[in-house]
């Protein structure tokens, strides 16, 4: 039986508001497969309005000391902190991911909050005293404006967290939408950062489908857009974010591959393969989805792996004994099994079958739950593996040598991440070096960098100059203001009609 348990609407100025569009979309908890609320979806004149309310807030943040911003920094930290358990039960709840990788992912937000605390430090200018006679030359970071986030189903607290701490921590606004699939989360982010001390406006939550995201890439008064996506939809975003006048960085899809070296440990290799490519039932941008095995040891490498995939415990999102949850929708669920369905049609040979896997717990029989599957003898020119799938589905490979592996995710269209596991520093060097994917691991087969380093693919996984943040996130929300400062002593000289030099 599907039931209703409420009605979510946004976070605007302060509140908590219900929406006017009449518009609403499902929220479901994927472990049972219920309804468990609805969202309301905003239309563009509820965007508009806490576009104008963010803007309205602008002013007087930046105007805040970057200290004073940093304090609020601190206080929120300490309440995502106090709440991350609550928070990760929600997640799970919408999401499906089991409560112990939700905490993680929550942890993995506060982490980019511990970063943003130190903001002072990264706001400061540069400084050349005396660059000619009587003259200094500086620099400082001002903040952009309202800006905007449009953040994915599979990370409803940590992107969210890449994108708003750092940009409010710079002084700007900030108008969060999030994917309405699982809304709940950054709605409590909105209240945190309040209780945290930010005025009102500062943080906006607004949730909505694509006329929400079209309002905001339409709006001049949006500054810059920060998305985490599949890669169409990051195409479209930052191509209609340019033509808008906005900065924009859009990550985009992945196609992760690890490349499994002859010296490799396969023990290692085996457990790396099964967390990285079905936890959080593979639907994030960092799994593992392609194994590469080099010199023939691929079947090894299927022998090991098929009785893990097989034992896989499937399970609801909030039962600790599950290693693997539901996917977020049954649409989703339907996507996946076709291309698992288009990988046997393609003729790889699907070693573990996990497409009609059943939750035999009562209560959850119509959950959306997915086996783990597994193939052999997958090929570049199949379909399946030139897309992302994003499901517990992990292709194996199998290459002659070092130079055939790496020639796979080099010519792939996605470079967001990859990993090679070996004993032999100099292949791992080399590897590092030549491959074309902007996040790289090393014997680590899900090399998602610390907060204080920078998130960001290659290639289709990511359209943008500046990736997400570190250094670079505040450089996205920020401009320099560069000033030539002249106090010439006596009286003054009068007119000068050249351009000035450094001859002085």
């Amino acid at each position: 039986m599907t039931t209703t348990t409420g009605t979510i609407g946004h976070f605007i100025g302060g509140k908590t508001i219900e929406g006017t569009s009449d518009r609403f979309g499902d929220v479901y908890n994927p472990s049972t497969g219920e309804v468990a609320a609805q969202v309301a979806l905003a239309s563009k004149a509820e965007v508009e309005a806490a576009i104008a309310n963010a803007q309205e807030a602008f002013a007087g943040w930046a105007a805040t000391s970057v200290v004073k911003r940093a304090r609020v920094m601190f206080k929120f930290l300490q309440l995502v902190d106090a709440n991350r358990d609550a928070l990760a039960t929600i997640l799970s709840n919408e999401h499906g991911k089991i409560h112990s990788d939700a905490l993680g992912s929550v942890q993995r937000g506060i982490e980019v909050v511990e970063f943003a605390c130190g903001m002072p430090h990264f706001m400061k200018g540069e400084y050349s005293d005396n660059v000619a006679t009587s003259i200094d030359l500086y620099s400082m970071r001002k903040p952009l404006g309202v800006c905007a986030g449009i953040t994915p189903f599979n990370f409803p607290a940590m992107v969210p967290m890449w994108m708003f701490v750092v940009a409010v921590a710079c002084g700007n606004t900030f108008i969060l939408k999030p994917s309405e699939k699982d809304p709940s989360l950054p709605m409590r982010l909105g209240e945190l950062m309040l209780e945290a001390g930010a005025p009102p406006g500062v943080l906006n939550v607004v949730n909505g489908d694509k006329e929400a995201v079209d309002a905001i890439l339409h709006d001049s008064r949006v500054k810059a857009v920060s998305f985490v996506g599949s890669t169409p939809i990051a195409r479209y975003i930052y191509a209609t974010a340019a033509a808008n006048g906005k900065r924009c960085q859009a990550m985009g899809g992945a196609k992760n591959h690890m490349i499994i070296m002859p010296d490799a440990d396969l023990d290692q290799v085996t457990d790396a393969l099964i967390g990285s490519a079905y936890g959080s039932a593979g639907e994030r941008c960092m799994a593992i989805s392609a194994a590469v095995a080099v010199g023939g040891i691929g079947p090894d490498v299927i022998d090991l792996l098929k009785p893990r995939v097989e034992a896989l415990k499937i399970g609801p999102s909030l039962d600790p004994d599950s290693e693997m949850g539901p996917l977020v929708t049954a649409e989703h669920r339907a996507r996946v099994k076709s291309y698992v369905d288009m990988g046997v049609e393609e003729g790889a040979e699907l070693v573990v079958d996990g497409r009609d896997y059943v939750c035999d717990k009562q209560g959850y029989e119509n959950g959306f739950y997915f086996g783990g599957c597994l193939f052999d003898k997958v090929t570049p020119a199949m379909k399946s593996y030139q897309d992302e799938i994003f499901g517990p589905v992990l292709q194996v490979m199998n290459v002659e040598d070092f130079e055939a592996a790496i020639k796979l995710p080099n010519e792939h269209q996605f470079g967001n991440g990859t990993a090679i596991f070996t004993r032999d520093g100099d292949a791992a060097r080399e590897y590092a070096d030549k491959v074309e994917v902007g996040m790289v691991g090393i014997n680590v087969p899900i090399p998602v960098p610390l907060s204080f380093h920078t998130f960001g693919g290659w290639k289709d996984s990511a359209f943008g100059d500046l990736n997400q943040h570190g250094e670079a996130g505040v450089r996205f929300y920020t401009k320099t203001k560069t000033i030539t400062s002249r106090w010439p002593k006596g009286i003054r000289a009068g007119a000068e009609f050249v351009i000035p030099t450094l001859n002085d």
